[in-house]
């Protein structure tokens, strides 16, 4: 009984090599632009962050500020100045394009120093966000005087009046903030 034993194929012919090439070159054709455009939707979800941050430290500074009216809170060694009308944090208008002490405060109680930089009406320079008067701009340091930053940034302003919240909004679309 002589049998002949059939060899199986020992590997990929080249015609299936190339179409599997083919196949992942499209792939990674449609994949990669999408890859490319993330750091526009990251620096929005970085300037969402930045707003809760302010929206929370507004809200516990106006609950301590219910439980003990002060001119002042100290959230954690920042200096937090308050509007003794609404019970919400203030900002003092700065003078010389640099931030006063009431907006440095809010910042580093939010913990957003470190990251953002802030800017009132008095700001001068160039690429500067718009800055309504008695508000504050912020923008991420990575943008800041760059054309970025003028389409992409967050502005507070703060509540003046009892019964009212201060207003914290995000300018910009993930392709605004690229």
């Amino acid at each position: 009984m002589n049998k002949s034993i059939k060899s199986a194929q020992g590997g990929f012919t080249l015609i299936e090599l190339i179409v599997v090439i083919v196949i992942l070159g499209i792939l990674a054709a449609t994949a990669l632009p999408r890859f490319t455009n993330l750091s526009g939707d990251a620096r929005l979800a970085s300037l969402n962050a930045a707003r809760g941050a302010l929206v929370a430290t507004g809200a516990m500074t106006h609950g301590r500020h219910l439980v003990a009216p002060a001119d002042t809170q100290n959230v954690e060694g920042a200096i937090v100045t308050m509007n003794a009308a609404s019970g919400y944090p203030t900002i003092v208008a700065a003078t010389g394009g640099t931030a006063d002490a009431s907006i440095a405060g809010l910042m580093q109680a939010a913990g957003l120093a470190q990251d953002y930089n802030a800017y009132s009406s008095a700001s001068t320079g160039t690429n500067l966000p718009p800055v309504a008067a008695g508000s504050i701009s912020i923008v991420p340091r990575n943008i800041m005087n760059t054309a970025t930053a003028v389409r992409c940034y967050l502005t507070y302003t703060p509540a003046t009046a009892a019964n009212t919240v201060p207003n914290v909004l995000v300018v910009g679309t993930a392709a605004d903030c690229q």
